[in-house]
């Protein structure tokens, strides 16, 4: 009989059998793909962003849903424990803005398959096959059933992910076996997952802006605001800000808003003395050719349109009030939102195994006795910029320390 099942080897499950295999049980990881790792391959880019290297209590603060169960294990396993423990495993990391960590040779690949190395050597198995059924005994996990073969097992965790990116292998199979073992699935959704917008995004496709302000509105209610990158695509609005403002918002997109600070350096009085200064110089030119120096190019024709001064007015014939509206428009450009972009292209899924009905210190089911969750299964995501992989590591060691070891009788 194996001590446990880990269904899923992306982060983790990883990090589950590592720390399980460690404590000397016996650790059979599940895994389909040919590769693991698969989904954490691709993070970041390609890059991974292993963490956010910052202090629990500040990092709670990027939970956007259920910061509260999280708490237990992220003090027992924080970012600061993550960092020591690629560093000991030979992976060296570096932190950039916004407190990011990555491997310091910007390749996702060095991580998984430092994990999978650390697994292997702890004495974890490797088992291509996909689970598809947990077997239960007077409450307790007995067996774990996959597409080929029946493990005996003491505990089963279901490190199986969430919807996003399925040609990874996230499925939602977790979902359908927790449910029918008992447990609640809050409906899920898209999570940090780009935003179609209106019709003049599409003009604006391709445009990344940096260093901008970004506040999601609902109504009058500021909802998320923050400083960064962003991009335009064909269907609306992408990037790191984006991404992170998706996370915050409710169910029904179509009533919300952004308002970008094309200019957050400047104050709009000192946005309205550049403006006058970049006037003076171009006081003789059409109003269309005196943005260059202030705006990128692509986006000077629809903030000309939405300022509401005619594109070929003279800069000299200009206005005060006129010029106030410019100012107005850079410092609260607004795209009106229309829907999320499907689950397939969201970097986290919202939703999951209710965490209620699960144990924080030890992620163990509050249901049936050995059955465990891990991961991005769980109803937790967070902002980007490394929280999510930091969410996987920290519930994965919570699981794999927690799981007891057998009893001996004599």
């Amino acid at each position: 009989m194996t001590d446990v099942i880990i269904a899923g080897a992306g982060a983790a499950g990883l990090m589950t059998a590592i720390t399980a295999a460690r404590r000397g049980l016996s650790v059979t990881v599940l895994e389909p793909n040919g590769k693991t790792g698969k989904k954490l391959r691709i993070t970041g880019k390609g890059r991974c962003n292993v963490t956010n290297d910052s202090a629990p209590q500040e990092f709670l603060q990027k939970v956007c849903t259920n910061a509260r169960f999280l708490k237990s294990s992220l003090y027992a396993f924080p970012p600061e424990a993550v960092k020591e423990f690629f560093e000991e495993a030979g992976v060296p990391l570096k932190t950039e803005r916004g407190e990011r960590v990555f491997p310091v040779s910007d390749n996702a690949n060095d991580i998984a398959d430092t994990l999978e190395r650390m697994a292997k050597s702890a004495g974890a198995r490797f088992v291509r096959e996909r689970l598809v059924d947990i077997r239960t005994e007077s409450g307790h996990v007995s067996a774990a059933v996959t597409d080929r073969d029946e493990y005996p097992c003491r505990a089963v965790v279901l490190c199986t992910g969430g919807l996003s990116y399925p040609a990874t292998g996230s499925t939602g199979d977790g979902y359908r076996i927790a449910s029918k073992l008992g447990h609640t699935i809050v409906p899920t959704r898209a999570s940090l997952v780009p935003l179609e917008a209106e019709t003049d995004c599409a003009r604006m496709q391709g445009l990344s802006l940096r260093n901008v302000g970004l506040t999601l509105f609902c109504g009058d209610k500021v909802l998320y605001r923050e400083q960064g990158e962003m991009l335009f695509t064909h269907f609306g609005v992408s990037g790191p800000l984006v991404l992170s403002a998706s996370a915050h918002l409710p169910e029904k997109v179509s009533s919300c808003r952004l308002e970008i600070d094309l200019k957050p350096g400047l104050t709009a009085e000192k946005l309205d003395e550049r403006l006058l200064r970049d006037f003076s110089e171009n006081i003789n030119r059409d109003f269309t050719n005196a943005l260059d120096a202030l705006l990128p190019q692509k986006l000077i024709p629809v903030v000309i349109e939405r300022s509401g001064i005619p594109a070929r007015l003279k800069v000299n014939s200009i206005r005060r009030e006129q010029r106030l509206a410019l100012r107005d428009t850079i410092k609260r450009f607004a795209i009106r939102l229309i829907a999320r972009r499907p689950v397939e292209e969201a970097i986290v899924t919202a939703g999951g195994v209710d965490v209620r009905e699960v144990n924080p210190r030890t992620m163990e089911s509050k249901i049936v006795s050995g059955l465990y969750f891990a991961g991005e299964i769980l109803d937790l995501d967070a902002c980007t910029g490394g929280y999510n992989l930091q969410i996987a590591w920290s519930t994965g060691y919570a699981a794999g320390r927690a799981i007891p070891k057998k009893e001996i009788t004599e």
